[in-house]
């Protein structure tokens, strides 16, 4: 008897269906598409269609506009190098924001349960944060995971609970913080991933729509502590900007 291993690939209709609605977004940039128009052009149900669009956005392969989806963030982490799909007017206020306080900011992207730094700026400083970007990172601790997280339907937040290393999380401890974080839309890591250390982020809420990006800045603790409260103000109205749907 053989192995399921060694038996011939066959189209699963999920599967299909997905690349599918990736495929047809991504022809559709900038414009993007309705949910009926998917559904027309995969000559498939809108039941069927809206929990799987639904599902690619909660996951940062699509984003939801205005009633249109379009190419998400995480598309770039399926390339190993070449354009990012995210805009222009992301990178311009990571600029600014890096040029007030004179320290590394980041734009975060949710990918399954991991986070990918999809954009960055860096300061001329020898010593400041250089971020990896395009590479899958834990969520925990990371300032931007922690706002992924927070915002995270309860669900997915207990499986990603259930998943973690075991040690790696402190469930009541978790809880509180990203309860906190809720309330201030602002998460920290201090020190928790790389030693002296600041990270503080915000998240890009748009509307009703999961929480898959973030700003966030980084450096140095020993020049961040003491501006910690203003910084956090400042990243809290540069993620809230980006939240509007007139932003250009």
């Amino acid at each position: 008897m053989s192995s399921a291993a060694s038996l011939p690939a066959a189209e699963h209709r999920t599967v299909a269906r997905v690349m599918s609605i990736l495929e047809l977004v991504l022809a559709s940039d900038p414009q993007g598409l309705r949910l009926g128009e998917i559904a027309t052009a995969l000559d498939a149900p809108k039941s069927s269609i809206h929990g799987l669009t639904k599902g690619l956005v909660a996951t940062g392969y699509l984003r939801e506009e205005r009633a249109h989806y379009l190419a998400g963030p995480a598309i770039s982490t399926l390339m190993a190098v070449g354009p990012t799909s995210v805009p222009s007017f992301y990178h311009r206020a990571l600029e600014q924001l890096s040029g007030r306080w004179n320290e590394t900011t980041m734009l975060a992207t949710l990918v399954g349960d991991s986070l990918v730094y999809l954009d960055s700026v860096e300061p001329d400083s020898l010593i400041r944060a250089a971020p990896r970007r395009n590479q899958r990172l834990p969520l925990w601790p990371r300032s931007s995971g922690k706002c992924f997280l927070a915002f995270m339907e309860p669900k997915r937040l207990s499986g990603y609970v259930r998943r973690a290393t075991p040690g790696e999380v402190n469930q009541a401890a978790m809880e509180e913080e990203l309860a906190s974080i809720r309330e201030t839309k602002i998460g920290m890591n201090i020190g928790d991933t790389i030693a002296g250390h600041v990270g503080i982020a915000s998240p890009i809420i748009a509307g009703f729509a999961p929480v898959t990006m973030a700003v966030a800045i980084a450096g140095p603790r020993p020049r961040m502590e003491d501006r910690i409260a203003e910084i956090s103000e400042d990243v809290r109205a540069v993620a809230a900007s980006l939240s509007s749907p007139k932003r250009t």
